[in-house]
């Protein structure tokens, strides 16, 4: 199945929360990123992937963080919760993304959300008939589904291990 595109979420996906040094508005104004992961997109990016962001988070901090790490040009659409007016999962803020990608409601199918978080970045991304890829970096929030909703449809732990998921997801047959 060829992907149409490649949905993450920031925090704790693509930078350390932990390292995030904030402005007196919550603005992150930078933080380090998950260890491997600017390779990795830059590696989804040559291989041909289209990347958004999805994120809940204040206006300016994605652009702060991406163009610290010079990963700005990598996206095509930056969907933020306080630009959209909604947050996960909510699927406005899902569909801000999808729509700016051109992306039909089905081929939803075919689009993979990446995140940190079962009940935001999973139930949003599953509701909606996308692939969900449960990012299992670390402990700061539940790891264990509760629900049907939350219940991803792969998990990783690494950037290595989502690049070789991506690629295998780009190679199976469509069913």
């Amino acid at each position: 199945m060829k992907l149409r595109a490649l949905l993450f979420d920031l925090g704790d996906t693509i930078m350390l929360e932990e390292t995030e040094v904030k402005d007196a508005d919550e603005t992150t104004l930078r933080a380090e990123l998950t260890p491997g992961m600017a390779e990795a997109l830059h590696a989804l990016k040559a291989a041909g992937h289209r990347l958004a962001l999805v994120a809940d988070s204040r206006p300016e901090t994605p652009p702060n963080v991406l163009r610290q790490h010079g990963l700005s040009d990598l996206f095509d659409h930056l969907a933020i919760s306080e630009v959209v007016g909604a947050t996960k999962p909510d699927p406005r803020i899902f569909r801000a993304a999808l729509d700016a990608l051109g992306i039909p409601a089905e081929e939803y199918g075919r689009v993979v959300m990446v995140g940190n978080n079962l009940e935001r970045d999973v139930v949003g991304a599953n509701r909606l008939g996308l692939i969900s890829v449960f990012y299992h970096l670390n402990e700061r929030r539940r790891t264990q589904p509760c629900t049907a909703d939350e219940t991803p449809q792969h998990t990783v732990a690494t950037p290595a291990e989502l690049c070789a998921l991506i690629a295998r997801l780009n190679e199976e047959p469509v069913t």
